[in-house]
């Protein structure tokens, strides 16, 4: 499994967004669609303190937040250090 889980759907522009950032990184992801299935809906409501939005993004579960959420996790340096610990 990897250590980022994105929570997605289909037409979510932000999703992409989130994928394509994870990818300029380097860093693998597990993609996770909310939108053809009810119970990882569920889930992604339950780990993510009820937040509906997606992306919802995970690093070694550790919820990060969406998009905008990750730029700034990025900037402050935190997301560098959730990948080093998780690894």
């Amino acid at each position: 499994m990897s250590k980022i889980e994105i929570y997605t759907t289909a037409q979510c522009p932000y999703c992409v967004s989130a994928k394509n950032f994870i990818k300029q990184k380097g860093w693998d992801y597990q993609e996770i669609r909310v939108d053809t299935d009810q119970a990882q809906r569920e889930a992604m409501l339950t780990r993510s303190a009820g937040r509906r939005s997606v992306p919802q993004i995970f690093i070694a579960g550790v919820h990060v937040g969406g998009y905008d959420d990750l730029v700034a996790a990025d900037r402050a340096g935190r997301l560098r250090e959730l990948m080093e610990a998780a690894a």
